[in-house]
């Protein structure tokens, strides 16, 4: 939950805040817990003590105000609203000279979606997600922070203006990837394809997938492989994004 007149963002669930507490403990600007979660937090409250920090036990009923959501876990910590740095072409150019490869999300517009991916994206080791400045794009809320269960503290969220942009300045730096249900090339040959250079995975809109202009901007389109036997009568015909993102990111494990 965004507090408009200080800027604020609630981060609440236990895992989220404890991350962010290991982590990103400088970045809490007030502190708000219930009785049972007293004793996980208390070498962070004698750090908020030492940074005059204020720190408060209080009921739920205020933690749910606080967070606007009954998903708090016990706990709430206010931090200034994340500003998504913009990516720059020094930023990708040191992911190329790192191989170091990236997520991009065209327009996944659920916030718990967004929060899963990048769970899945810390977990899997995988350092970049990049996220276009449109209105049908999920930005850093307090369900992605809660959803990603500490992994906003681990994977580097970039904003850009233009999808097609990045990926035209990333040809034949990147390999460019677009996952689509009609594609005939299985995800499990993306270390393959990519030989020594860096991927550049783009994941759709929980609607209608990539759009037609990122997939003509695409070296190849991927799918993931549904049972055998089930081309003609498949009951559903893709998985949610956040699932999908996660299948993708154990292939992508073996990337060098």
């Amino acid at each position: 939950m965004k507090n408009k007149h200080t800027n604020e963002l609630a981060v609440c669930g236990f895992e989220a805040v404890k991350a962010l507490a290991k982590i990103h403990p400088e970045s809490i600007r007030r502190f708000y817990y219930n009785d049972e979660r007293t004793m996980p937090f208390a070498d962070l409250f004698r750090f908020l003590a030492s940074k005059r920090i204020p720190y408060n036990k209080v009921e739920d009923a205020e933690l749910e105000k606080l967070s606007g959501t009954v998903h708090h876990q016990g706990v709430v910590a206010m931090i200034e609203q994340p500003e998504i740095p913009h990516l720059t072409t020094g930023i990708a150019e040191e992911w190329i000279s790192r191989n170091e490869s990236a997520l991009l999300l065209d327009r996944v517009g659920n916030a718990n979606n967004l929060g899963a991916i990048v769970r899945s994206a810390a977990f899997f080791g995988f350092k970049n997600v990049v996220i276009p400045l449109d209105e049908a794009q999920s930005s850093v809320t307090t369900s992605s922070y809660r959803v990603a269960q500490g992994g906003m503290e681990y994977v580097n969220v970039y904003s850009i203006r233009s999808i097609s942009k990045l990926l035209g300045a990333m040809k034949g730096k990147m390999v460019r990837f677009g996952t689509d249900v009609r594609a005939k090339t299985t995800v499990d040959k993306i270390p393959g394809l990519c030989e020594k250079k860096p991927a550049l995975i783009v994941l759709g809109n929980e609607e209608h997938g990539i759009s037609d202009e990122v997939r003509a901007n695409c070296d190849y389109l991927i799918l993931i492989p549904f049972s055998d036997g089930l081309e003609e009568k498949r009951p559903i015909e893709s998985l949610n994004v956040a699932q999908a993102a996660s299948i993708v990111l154990y292939e992508c494990r073996k990337l060098k």
